[in-house]
């Protein structure tokens, strides 16, 4: 077995611990920059939001204590247990975020509504998580019957695409939020400048942010990383001096006996509270989608150690100066500042809460990216921005598409505490749906005790559902915009989801009949000329319907024809080795082959020109393999001669191949490796249809509204798949194809 990461083998167990330490102290110092600036701001707005509703005829100190220990248990039961604890244990192979869960339960269940998984894919290596599927299948009722009942599943999808789309709505509000608060919650600036420059102010520092975002994760967490470890020392300082200085008994607030005393004082006002009081978590679901781009112990390290007391601490401070000064709460924060400070804190305040959206852009990267590999996303590029930390990744349409919507949530809503109502509601809903789905990775997943998960269920919530009830009364007040938002980008997931589901149903009952295609002989009914044929297909199994319209409309086809099949697979990624999976169509002399290729939905489809080479060498290992030889190794050996295409338009890496002199072969077997590579030396095309997908006409109304208008939409204004699938313009033959669903 190699070394890993470059290290030697003479490495000691000790070298290996220091460089493994060392590289999530690095990862912890960055996710500062990335994952905390959304948490560590929320001091900026959690108090004056708290008591801007009806609690304001509750200013007094009783309340204080008790908001501040709502605040204390609620950092402590849901970021600090829930998350950190629990939930980063559920991570999928490093990946995070409530598609890394659905897969898991996908891959332990048949909850999947994409019929085309097969046997093969529980081979990966990647595949295993926690107890075997034999153990898996034993493990309840329940897994049966929610494989049952289709219905059931599609239910746990559409859950899955809303806390999806909350995700996104989420950044979007983060982004607006940051970008306002930072502005007019600072009085002294407020007087020196107008509200209309404040805002033009805040629309260019937003834009400049998202046009950062090409740059990559690890140079955006470089750059911001110390301007939140900045802010987080500065809060954490004037935390402790607020408390030392102002009121050094609000450490009784610790006490959830302050809770009891806050509801029984406040009664309703203090339940429609919590909707200003939940926005310190806000941030927190971040962790958990932003986990493929760092590693679970760096982003526990820096929360346990940094993120965690410099919060308390700091909401323990303002407290402590909002017990004292009854009369500051619609600026709690600024006013609690020394006046010998107030400026250097109000700049770091600033860009601290620009940085603060990061977190959930980048986390909309990520589940955009998790969404489109599930077939749950119209096509969009996806550029790969590092080298050693696979998870990063910056999309360019979503990213404007972000841009556009944060820009018009700044202009439009005039009043922080609306924007304050809609972000609550969107960062709890998240939450509630992650812990329904972590109860069922408890049962399906780690197998624990169905009274266990039940009581993880239970117990938050209880707590979530407390805070999400209150939120949901501000829904007239702001709250329904992350509701519009979430519907809008649901009916684009399920709408795309559907089409293709109903599309490859069709393929898999229109198949072409094997019957049909071995009465054609060996040369199909046409001239098979030399070449290799790569046709496209969404099908595992059997010869797509599109195959009779390539035969009756090309007037001749190459010696050799590989079916490719391009799938995603529930798991994060799927080693190289393991990416081609080779079968035979038809009977060797017709030469035809089925290639599936299996991709992670964290896997990147790069266009390195080697692909073809790939498949190539795969298929002619097929062929030795299934000749009766014991051996495995490569047949076909690449010589070392690299060249270059003569195209000057495409520069693709080319190789050409040899077969090594061995005796002993059988003379059948050499034959079709000579075709192979015969048939690669004079070229490969690519063979796509190009399809229009139209619903049947005795469909009903809201069907043909779904295939006719939105599922065309979507096809005709996303990336085309071959772009999607880097296949070179130069060589592809599409042939055209109306699918009625």
């Amino acid at each position: 077995m190699e070394p890993e990461s470059g290290i030697g083998s003479s490495t000691s167990p000790c070298q290996f611990s220091l460089v493994t330490l060392s590289r999530n102290l690095l990862l912890a110092y960055q996710s500062f920059g990335v994952v905390y600036g959304d948490l560590s701001t929320s001091p900026l707005y959690v108090y004056s939001s708290a008591f801007s509703g009806k609690l304001r005829n509750h200013h007094n100190q009783e309340a204080v204590y008790g908001a501040f220990s709502l605040i204390f248990w609620t950092l402590t039961f849901v970021p600090l247990i829930k998350y950190v604890i629990i939930v980063m244990s559920a991570d999928d192979s490093g990946e995070g975020g409530t598609f890394a869960l659905y897969s898991l339960l996908c891959r332990h269940a048949k909850l999947s509504l994409l019929p085309n998984q097969q046997a093969a894919d529980e081979e990966l290596s990647s595949y295993r998580y926690g107890p075997s599927s034999a153990q898996a299948a034993s493990s309840s009722a329940l897994r049966r019957f929610l494989e049952k009942h289709k219905r059931l599943r599609t239910a746990l999808l559409l859950v899955v695409l809303f806390g999806a789309c909350m995700l996104i709505g989420d950044g979007v509000l983060t982004s607006a939020i940051s970008g306002k608060f930072s502005f007019f919650s600072a009085e002294p600036l407020c007087v020196l400048i107008t509200t209309s420059e404040l805002l033009l102010l805040a629309c260019i520092i937003l834009v400049g942010l998202f046009a950062l975002q090409h740059c990559g994760t690890h140079r955006v967490a470089f750059m911001f990383a110390p301007i939140v470890i900045i802010w987080l020392l500065f809060i954490f300082s004037i935390g402790l001096y607020n408390i030392i200085y102002w009121n050094p008994k609000i450490v009784y607030a610790l006490s959830p006996h302050y809770i009891v005393k806050f509801f029984r004082e406040t009664g309703k006002d203090g339940w429609l509270s919590l909707g200003g009081i939940l926005l310190s978590i806000t941030g927190t679901e971040a962790m958990f989608a932003d986990l493929g781009h760092f590693t679970a112990l760096s982003i526990r390290l820096a929360f346990v150690f940094v993120i965690y007391p410099c919060l308390v601490v700091q909401y323990m401070g303002q407290a402590a100066f909002l017990s004292m000064n009854l009369d500051s709460f619609s600026n709690s924060f600024y006013a609690s500042i020394p006046e010998p400070f107030f400026w250097p804190v109000f700049v770091v305040a600033t860009l601290a809460a620009i940085v603060g959206s990061q977190a959930v852009i980048t986390a909309t990267f990520s589940i955009v990216k998790q969404c489109h590999a599930l077939g749950c996303f119209p096509r969009v590029k996806v550029v790969h921005t590092s080298k050693h930390i696979y998870g990063q990744i910056y999309i360019p349409e979503i990213n404007w598409i972000l841009m556009v919507l944060t820009l018009a949530v700044t202009i439009g809503f005039q009043d922080t505490t609306l924007i304050g109502n809609a972000y609550g509601l969107a960062c709890m809903t998240v939450m509630f749906i992650t812990t329904f789905l972590m109860g069922l990775v408890i049962v399906f997943v780690w197998q624990r005790n169905f009274f266990l998960a039940t009581f993880f269920l239970l117990f938050f919530w209880l707590i979530e559902g407390t805070y999400l009830s209150a939120a949901l009364m501000k829904v007239p007040q702001g709250g329904w915009l992350p509701l519009a938002l979430s519907v809008i980008f649901m009916l684009i997931m399920y709408i795309w989801h559907y089409g293709t589901r109903r599309k490859y149903n069709y393929d898999l009952h229109n198949k072409v009949s094997l019957k049909w295609v071995l009465g054609l002989g060996p040369s199909l009914g046409i001239v098979r000329v030399p070449g290799i044929g790569l046709i496209y297909s969404e099908l595992t199994t059997g010869v797509p319907s599109i195959f009779s319209h390539f035969v009756t409309n090309l007037p001749a086809f190459h010696k050799v024809l590989v079916f490719v099949c391009v799938k995603s697979v529930p798991v994060p990624y799927v080693s190289p080795d393991e990416r081609f999976l080779i079968g035979r169509v038809c009977p060797r002399p017709y030469r035809m082959y089925r290639c599936i290729v299996r991709y992670g939905y964290k896997d990147i489809q790069r266009d390195d020109g080697d692909f073809e080479n790939l498949l190539v060498q795969s298929v002619a290992e097929f062929i030795q393999i299934h000749s009766g030889s014991s051996s495995k190794s490569i047949t076909l050996q690449s010589l070392r001669s690299m060249y270059e295409d003569d195209t000057p338009s495409i520069r693709r890496r080319q190789v050409r191949f040899q077969l090594p002199p061995n005796p002993r072969m059988d003379p059948v077997v050499r034959e079709e490796l000579m075709d192979l590579i015969r048939a690669k030396e004079a070229g490969v095309a690519y063979i796509m249809g190009h399809s229009y997908v139209k619903a049947r006409r005795n469909s009903s109304f809201i069907k043909k509204l779904a295939i006719d208008i939105g599922y065309s939409f979507l096809r005709k204004n996303c990336r085309g798949p071959s772009v999607a699938l880097n296949i070179p313009h130069i060589s592809l033959i599409e042939v055209g194809m109306i699918y009625y669903v």
